[in-house]
């Protein structure tokens, strides 16, 4: 298995902003042995696609909507994004979860499109603050793999699990705190399945972060925004991959 190293860009850089990290980044991840992919806004995935096209950098999308097509203003399909050039996409990711208000059944509804899309999906799940001091971490995840996942094979997802008191804070879940929680993620799916963390992920922690056996990868948010903190967070990840395997 090859180290999953992702940046969320969220709501932040231009089309035209977006193609030029691409330009710089692409050639610089040639040779190296991981999956990397980059999460820009809708209006810059056909300007990256542009440049990664046929080369080992993938595109994905941040959200899209369940419904082929229809009467529902400012949402994007799947089949949308894939001609677009995204090849993966991000559901049930926190913000979406906590400021837009999307549910379990939405999450699964946008899942189960996706997987019969052929988008590949990023399901995240995570706890807060007040459910991890309570103890209620696991109870929390359980219930969103179980939601989540109703009726799709694991085998199509890739879970990427981000504790939300972690996420833009520049709090981050130790290695032994978030190798605990992917562990029991793969446990309790009785299967081995990709699970990347995510949480105020940088250059100075991803190296020790991927060093735990259940971290296979990692979704970045702001240090993925500037192409030296995100190159060398994968140069990290890889070498800690390399070191572990």
């Amino acid at each position: 298995m090859r180290p999953f190293i992702a940046g969320n860009w969220k709501m932040n850089h231009t089309p035209s902003s977006g193609k030029k990290f691409a330009e710089e980044l692409v050639p610089r991840i040639k040779s190296l042995g991981a999956d990397i992919v980059i999460f820009p806004p809708f209006v810059a995935i056909p300007s990256l696609y542009e440049v990664t096209k046929g080369t080992s950098l993938k595109i994905g999308a941040q959200d899209f909507y369940w419904e082929e097509k229809g009467a529902f203003t400012g949402e994007i399909s799947a089949e949308m994004l894939k001609e677009a050039g995204a090849e993966y996409a991000i559901i049930g990711h926190s913000e979406r979860r906590n400021i837009f208000g999307e549910s379990d059944e939405l999450v699964n509804l946008k899942l189960k499109t996706a997987v019969d899309s052929g988008l590949k999906p990023v399901l995240c799940i995570g706890e807060k603050l007040a459910e991890r001091e309570s103890g209620r971490t696991k109870d929390k995840i359980k219930f969103q793999l179980d939601a989540g996942l109703s009726g799709v094979s694991t085998e199509k997802v890739i879970i990427a699990y981000e504790p939300i008191w972690a996420i833009g804070t520049g709090k981050t879940a130790t290695p032994q705190q978030a190798e605990e929680i992917h562990c029991f993620i793969s446990e309790y799916l009785d299967e081995r399945v990709k699970i990347l963390y995510g949480g105020s992920v940088k250059p100075a922690n991803a190296y020790q972060l991927m060093t735990q056996s259940h971290i296979d990868g990692v979704l970045v948010g702001g240090a993925s925004l500037k192409i030296d903190s995100f190159y060398d967070i994968i140069r990290n990840g890889i070498k800690a991959f390399e070191e572990k395997n």
